[in-house]
């Protein structure tokens, strides 16, 4: 039979919702479920209804799941909370896990959903008897004693010595002893040589002598009875029967959390070498080329993304300016935005036509892109000497050139599907431009127009306009820096959810 569950799911999409849902009920529950999107709708259904676990997206438009995880905290209600997001940043993950969150999975990848609602369930079961436990020992030693027989945390009673009085069933799911092997040993038997008391009372962690009686809270490595090693989490509390002092010790074994946990490092660690090996592979400088000024930036979102922009020899003189976003965020777009640019170098080398260049870059990439992922890309060739610009745009957002007095001369649109989408594709480049004193081009990627306010408002087409207006006198590099200041300042201080990426080029 199903087993029933009551899940507050906190998300701004109906459809991520029951995405959820119908996997918690294909993986055996019968799921009652109320998603709400706000603080205030939030608070109601924890105030008015009893749950059984948390389900949240990280961001969502005015509230995210850091707030929420505060508000089911400030009830006092022990619920797990399992963050469900499409992607954050390391920072934020592992900052949300030590706050409290259960867990964190990403909507890409769900095949934990299930397991790990097991697992925090079980784990929440496992606190509530342990409180009851507490509550209770002190009226009944055997009704404490029973409640014991059940648990799935090993349990042992200790004297002032540490000698086991008695050993609860689940001792031997972690020791491997039974509960008989264990009663009249001594404590330090659970532990490994190198971590044996020097007295019955105490034992050494990290160099130092700790007491039992000291040390209410330890994560260390148990012994088990074939000789293998295993992390355990100790809780310690007094026990008073009649005028004898002991101890109660709670024992869980911690392998799996902590191999969840040093994955979800080494995740964050990867993302970090990503990024970084990423910003690499931007320009180091600008060109400097007479009569015009160029610059170009791209300011990184929180996980690895796949922005790109790049300034390239072409040939026949020419210079190409680059500017690309594979879709999605995270360590396979980076890698995918390294290898787009290695693509485009090389048949830049020997083609003066960015459109041959776009074409041959493509049916390399289409041949590694799976049906899931796509990259646009403008690539626009620069002739100093004739003053003319000839570009070509897959899929890409416009590009923009301002006449002198700031009015748009013309709009750099899109000329043919993004890059892998279909091998055969053969673009071509648009008629040159000729380009005048007092112009300025921006090409950019969708960061800046799409980046989005607390309230739900896009940046939008015309506003980073009015930004580049108000600043066409400047230097590009200071151009470039001004939309980008822009638009953190729009976004009043949210989490910068894309990267922003442009290229300014300015006819002198």
């Amino acid at each position: 039979m199903k087993k029933p569950l009551r899940v507050l799911v906190v998300e701004d999409s109906e459809f991520d919702a029951k995405m959820l849902i119908r996997l918690l009920n294909r993986g055996g529950y019968e799921t009652i479920y109320e998603r709400v999107q706000t603080a205030d709708a939030m608070g109601a259904a924890l105030a008015g209804k009893e749950w059984d676990l948390v389900l949240s997206d990280y961001n969502l438009p005015g509230f995210n799941a850091t707030l929420a995880l505060q508000l089911l905290q400030a009830t006092q209600l022990d619920i797990p909370f399992i963050i469900v997001s499409g992607g954050i940043g390391e920072d934020v993950a592992v900052a949300a896990m030590k706050s409290g969150a259960s867990d964190y999975l990403m909507k890409g990848n769900l095949a934990r959903l299930v397991p790990a609602v097991e697992r925090e369930l079980r784990d929440a079961a496992v606190r509530h008897a342990r409180r009851k436990a507490e509550n209770e020992v002190r009226e009944s030693e055997q009704r404490y004693r029973l409640l014991w027989e059940t648990a799935t945390d090993a349990i042992l009673l200790m004297d002032a010595r540490s000698s086991i009085l008695f050993a609860n069933p689940a001792v031997q799911t972690i020791f491997g002893f039974t509960p008989a092997e264990l009663v009249g040993q001594n404590f330090a038997m659970l532990l490994p040589v190198k971590l044996r008391a020097t007295s019955d009372t105490t034992f050494q962690r990290s160099g130092q002598v700790v007491s039992l009686a000291q040390r209410r809270t330890l994560e260390t490595t148990g012994l088990k009875k074939d000789g293998t090693e295993v992390l355990i989490e100790l809780v310690f509390n007094d026990m008073e029967l009649g005028a004898q002092r002991n101890f109660v010790a709670f024992i869980r074994d911690i392998t799996e959390r902590e191999r969840n946990r040093r994955k979800l490092l080494e995740h964050a660690e990867q993302f970090r070498v990503a990024r970084e090996i990423q910003q690499h592979l931007f320009p180091k400088a600008s060109p400097n080329l007479p009569g015009f000024d160029i610059a170009g930036a791209s300011y990184p979102a929180a996980a690895a993304g796949g922005d790109y922009f790049d300034f390239i020899p072409m040939a026949d003189n020419g210079l190409g300016l680059v500017v690309g976003d594979v879709t999605g965020h995270g360590i396979g777009p980076a890698l995918l935005m390294a290898e787009t640019r290695a693509y485009v170098r090389i048949a830049a080398l020997n083609r003066a036509d960015p459109g041959e260049v776009i074409t041959r870059t493509n049916i390399a990439l289409a041949e590694d892109i799976g049906s899931e992922r796509f990259v646009t890309l403008f690539l626009g060739r620069l002739d100093v000497i004739h003053r003319q610009l000839t570009y070509v745009s897959a899929g890409h957002p416009p590009g923009y050139l301002l006449a002198s007095d700031g009015t748009v001369r013309l709009e750099l649109r899109r000329t043919g599907v993004p890059l892998g989408m279909r091998p055969n594709t053969e673009y071509r480049s648009q008629p040159p431009l000729q380009l005048a004193s007092g112009e300025v081009a921006l090409l950019l990627t969708d960061g800046i127009e799409e980046a989005m306010a607390p309230d739900e408002e896009l940046f939008g087409t015309e506003r980073m306009l009015a930004v580049l207006r108000a600043n066409r006198e400047r230097p590009a590099n200071e151009i470039v820096e001004a939309l980008y200041f822009a638009v953190r300042e729009f976004c009043r201080g949210a989490e910068q959810q894309d990267d922003v990426t442009a290229i300014v080029l300015k006819v002198l």
